[in-house]
């Protein structure tokens, strides 16, 4: 069955439960979950009865030849007339992603006699949960960071910036399959890795150790991984921190499974870092989903509702971290896919201390 028919059907099942006749789809993740077609600036007008998607002359010929066919490519939409031909009443709108001036402009072409409703995350929560095309096209990405793991290893000289480091990762991924960067590179050393999310800088390696959190990108779907290494040689308390990082991150790793508490799973994590003497020292979340988008539902971190479970097809990350300011810091990340049986561990890629 053509992937975007079971897609476009439970939207408008969904579309029947909220009491809406229609959805107006503008963020790009979306756009490329319903079409299939990646446009970053179109738009989806979602009926029970059909599928518009609106393109510009730049990207009316490609989505005329890579849409799904299900959905009808317009260069010229007239939205007020599809609403007056379908008797549409109730149009529901991305009230997380558009703009106030293009909720504006929606209304001003529509009118007043309709009714909008904003959808929340009612897409985001249906992406959530991965069909086996969608997990196959993240392991694909995934790999492709991996090899860019192992080749960094063995290319990286006391002589490389950060910026450098970076760039050789996002070369290697771009030249094996990767569409793009899953996320701007990061890639900090000595000192700087107690940034979570610090930016490369134009200076050698400092001694230390080396954090590298990046992914690849196939057909829209996105790879996560971090990876810590050491330039140089690790003192003990490095190792000891090191150490309390892996485990936490294999024993959260092990209670991911159906039916688990989001916030459990990153409790574990943030028990044994504590327990370690590292109070304080964890200060993001556990993790987070990944697909279309880099960071999307679910989310593992301790202010998650405590009614909400894992569930099975969904992935995540799991990736525990300790950062001392102006000393150092570690962060190890893998992604998982959860079933009822436990998680699934989609990242293939060594995680014991390495010294480079």
């Amino acid at each position: 069955m053509e992937k975007n028919e079971s897609r476009i059907r439970n939207l408008r099942q969904k579309m029947v439960e909220l009491g809406l006749d229609a959805i107006y789809i503008t963020s790009a993740e979306n756009h490329l979950y319903v079409t299939g077609f990646d446009n970053p600036d179109g738009y989806v007008f979602l009926t029970q009865n059909n599928a518009f998607m609106f393109a510009d002359p730049r990207y009316i010929e490609a989505a005329k030849a890579e849409a799904s066919p299900l959905c009808t490519p317009l260069e010229k939409p007239d939205l007020a007339k599809i609403v007056n031909d379908e008797g549409i009443k109730v149009v529901g709108y991305e009230d997380r992603r558009l703009t106030c001036s293009g909720f504006e402009r929606l209304k001003s072409t529509l009118g007043d006699k309709i009714e909008y409703k904003g959808i929340g995350d009612v897409l985001t929560e249906i992406r959530s949960f991965k069909t086996r095309d969608e997990i196959e096209n993240i392991i694909a990405a995934q790999r492709i960071s991996e090899g860019a793991f192992h080749h960094i290893c063995k290319v990286l000289n006391y002589d490389m910036t950060e910026i450098e480091v970076a760039a050789e990762l996002e070369y290697y991924m771009k030249k094996h399959g990767s569409s793009k960067p899953s996320f701007d590179t990061i890639c900090v050393s000595g000192s700087a890795s107690s940034r979570p999310h610090g930016v490369p800088r134009p200076v050698k390696l400092e001694k230390g150790f080396l954090t590298m959190d990046y992914g690849a990108m196939v057909n829209g779907y996105h790879s996560d991984m971090t990876r810590t290494v050491v330039i140089g040689k690790a003192d003990e308390d490095m190792k000891r921190l090191y150490n309390t990082v892996l485990k936490a991150q294999l024993e959260a790793e092990a209670a991911v499974r159906e039916g688990v508490r989001n916030r459990d799973v990153d409790g574990i994590a943030r028990n044994i870092i504590y327990s370690a003497g590292y109070e304080g020292k964890f200060g993001h979340g556990l993790g987070h989903g990944v697909g279309l988008e880099i960071h999307e539902l679910p989310v593992l971190n301790s202010r998650v509702d405590e009614n909400m479970t894992l569930k099975t097809g969904q992935v995540v990350t799991v990736e525990p971290g300790i950062y001392i300011e102006g000393l150092y810091g570690c962060r190890i990340e893998d992604m998982m896919l959860v079933t009822e049986n436990g998680g699934e561990l989609l990242t293939d890629c060594p995680k014991e201390l390495i010294e480079l």
